[in-house]
Formats: structure tokens, sequence, C-alpha cells
């Protein structure tokens, strides 16, 4: 059996619910008001034409259509926040470098190292492990 089927959603203008459907099995739809209740109820859905428990534990990927340059705008958005964790975690990396360096080499209070780094000196013990506040 599949382990996962494309879940679609389309926003009904009308209505303004969302009409959910699993392309890979006709007739398999649901609509709801929110992303959420929809992919609640489109398992409730499938359940009806594949086995039930496989229903509840398949994986489904979603396919959201937005209208116009909307979509572009999503996924632009989800690739600059992605940048940012990648950045985020390069920031932590060096900044528990630079602690460890501060504190356990050149000697500098945590305190001292927390302003230069601009970090708690709560922070800085963590990081470099050490107690050194003065």
């Amino acid at each position: 059996m599949k382990k996962y089927y494309t879940v679609q959603f389309d926003k009904d203008a009308d209505s303004g619910w969302w009409v959910v459907t699993v392309p890979e099995i006709p007739g398999c739809l649901t609509q709801g008001r929110s992303l959420a209740e929809g992919r609640r109820r489109i398992r409730e859905a499938l359940a009806l034409f594949i086995d039930e428990k496989l229903a509840a534990t398949v994986a489904l990927v979603d396919d959201v259509r937005l209208p116009g340059s909307t979509g572009a705008v999503v996924k632009q958005a989800a690739t600059v926040r992605a940048q940012l964790d990648e950045l985020q975690a390069e920031a932590i990396k060096a900044t528990s470098a630079a602690a460890k360096l501060l504190v356990r080499k050149s000697g500098l209070s945590v305190r001292d190292a927390a302003d230069l780094l601009g970090v708690s000196y709560q922070r800085i013990q963590q990081l470099a492990g050490a107690s050194k506040q003065g």
C-alpha cells in the first residue's frame, strides 16, 4: 500500500471553505473552514476508501493552492525563514566559540564576555562552562 497521499486544498471563493481532495483517489473529498479542520476531515474521508488503520497513520502531503502570486509570496517567506534558521545556527556556534575563547583563554569575566557578545552573562556561563562572574 502507498505510504503517503497528496492532499490538495483549494479555497472556495463563494463559501470561503477549503475544498480538500486526495487526487490519487477519485471521489475522496471533504471540506473544512480551516486547513487544520480540512486535514482532520480528509483522514475521515480517506478511511472510507482505504483501510481505516492505514488512513489514520499514512503520511499526508499538503498541496495548498493559493490564488495568483500569493503562493509565491508564501514560498518566499518559507525560504527566508529557512535561511534565517541556518544563520541562527551559525550565530549560536560562533557565539559559543567566542564565549569559550573569551572566558577560558583570554581570562575575561563572564560579564565582560556577555557585554562584548551582546548576550546575558548566564548564557556565557552556559556556553563557556565558566563560573567567573566578576
